[in-house]
Parts: structure tokens; C-alpha cells; sequence
């Protein structure tokens, strides 16, 4: 009898759990490694997972690297085998906290904070700090948030020979688009 009784409230636990958070598989993902005077050296992968906890402020994101995609077919064939190596290294995973965060307390004027977190690339970890501007526009919650990384924090080799061309400051935007 115990067993029939438990294993509903089990099942009614992880609805209500899983109802606490938002989740995009949309959102966009876009870095930039360009150098002044040089081809624009930027991909973009619009099939990003980001999920949210309006509870506890909570944010995860996964990216699939190979879903990224750049202008020329060859800057994206370098930046899966020869940079990120991504049938090695296939995702990078972000999880973090936002600060001072309190969903009763957005708006449809976006609000600015701070995530603090812990960003895993290319095998390597990293404690981050980003600035972010989020929105509330009745259940969609928008989250934009910009900041720069060092390829070399991550073991990411750029070879000698285009140095010149490819800047070890790699500038990345987020949005993303929650209900």
C-alpha cells in the first residue's frame, strides 16, 4: 500500500520540479576573434540550450561546438579540427548564478546583472563573470549577456603562422529567448 502512495508523490515531485524552470533550444550563441584589417573571423550557432531557474537564479547552457557556423566553409573547418578540436572536446557547458536575482522584479525595460559562473571549453574550466541585460515580457523572459574569453585560458592553440589574423580575445554574445 505504501509502495501505491509513494510512487505518485514521486511522480507529482518531479512535475513540480521540472515545471520551476525555463528552457530555450534556441538560443544564439555568437564569438568573434577578429583582428583590425583582416577577414572577420566570426561564427554563429543559433541551437544553443539554455535553461533558467526564476527560483533560485540558476542558469545552464550547453552548445554543441559543430553547430557553429562562419561565413567562409574553411574558417569552419579550421575552428572544428584545428582549434576546438571537436570531436574531442564536442560542447561547451556553462553553469552559473545570477546575481541579486528576483523574476517578480523584471520588467519589459531590461534590467542589468551580473552571472558568475563556471564555463567549460576545449577540456578546461573557468570561473566567469558577464554582465547581462534581462526582460520580461509577460511568460518570455530575454536574457543578452556579453563578454570576452582568452582562447589561451582554454588551451585553445592558435599557430604561429596567423597569429596575426586571429585574435587570442574572443568576444561572445548570448541571447536568449525563454518561455
Amino acid at each position: 500500500m505504501k509502495k501505491i502512495i509513494i510512487m505518485p508523490m514521486l511522480l507529482a515531485s518531479f512535475i513540480v520540479f521540472s515545471q520551476e524552470k525555463i528552457v530555450t533550444k534556441s538560443a544564439t550563441i555568437t564569438l568573434e576573434a577578429s583582428v583590425p584589417s583582416f577577414q572577420p573571423v566570426a561564427g554563429t550557432n543559433s541551437n544553443v540550450t539554455f535553461v533558467l531557474n526564476p527560483a533560485t537564479g540558476e542558469v545552464a547552457s550547453l552548445a554543441l561546438m559543430k553547430g557553429f557556423e562562419f561565413e567562409m566553409a574553411l574558417m569552419e573547418e579550421h575552428f572544428n579540427e584545428n582549434y576546438m578540436e571537436t570531436d574531442k572536446y564536442p560542447k561547451a557547458i556553462f553553469r552559473g548564478q545570477i546575481e541579486d536575482f528576483d523574476i517578480k522584479n523584471l520588467t519589459e525595460d531590461y534590467k542589468d546583472y551580473t552571472i558568475k559562473g563556471k564555463l567549460e571549453v576545449h577540456g578546461k574550466s573557468k570561473d566567469i563573470s558577464a554582465s547581462a541585460k534581462i526582460t520580461r515580457s509577460g511568460s518570455r523572459v530575454t536574457l543578452i549577456s556579453d563578454f570576452e574569453i582568452n582562447a589561451s585560458d582554454f588551451n585553445i592553440p592558435i599557430p604561429a603562422l596567423i597569429k596575426y589574423k586571429l585574435d587570442n580575445k574572443v568576444k561572445i554574445q548570448i541571447i536568449a529567448v525563454l518561455k
